[in-house]
């Protein structure tokens, strides 16, 4: 069982890092809340899914992600249209400015990921990576 003090330094340790490696917003204009640039990156990864899609992927409610695609669609990243074989389904795709917002999205993430990864040894990389692995997916 962890102590108290194990968990007081834990929290600092993740304080420090959050304002270390605090991802800016590398899109022009507003910043997008996180709900947003994971529904996004989703999209790009699964193109024409379904908002339910996304909502069990993310974990979140239907209305949640209702809410969100309106966002998005009105900033110009995202497009719903109806499919084909199924004229009662949505179907969510990213904008041209969607595609860009993803791609410089990635970079940035690769260039933080890299300058974390680069101050450890080749064993610390592993077993950080292992670690993290592990806690991210604990289930309650």
């Amino acid at each position: 069982m962890p102590t108290d003090e194990q968990i007081a330094e834990l929290g600092l340790a993740l304080d420090v890092f959050a304002r270390r490696f605090k991802l800016m917003d590398v899109a022009s204009g507003r910043p997008l809340a996180e709900v947003d640039k994971q529904i996004l990156l989703y999209v790009d990864k699964n193109p024409d899914c379904g908002p339910t899609d996304v909502a069990r992927f993310l974990g979140v409610a239907t209305t949640t992600i209702s809410s969100a695609t309106d966002r998005l669609e009105k900033r110009g990243l995202l497009a719903r249209h109806r499919p084909d074989d199924d004229r009662r389904a949505v179907a969510l795709s990213l904008s041209p400015e969607g595609q860009a917002y993803v791609a410089a999205q990635r970079q940035a993430y690769t260039a933080m990921f890299k300058t974390m990864l680069e101050r450890l040894s080749s064993a610390e990389r592993k077993s950080l990576i292992a670690m993290m692995t592990k806690i991210a997916s604990y289930e309650s």
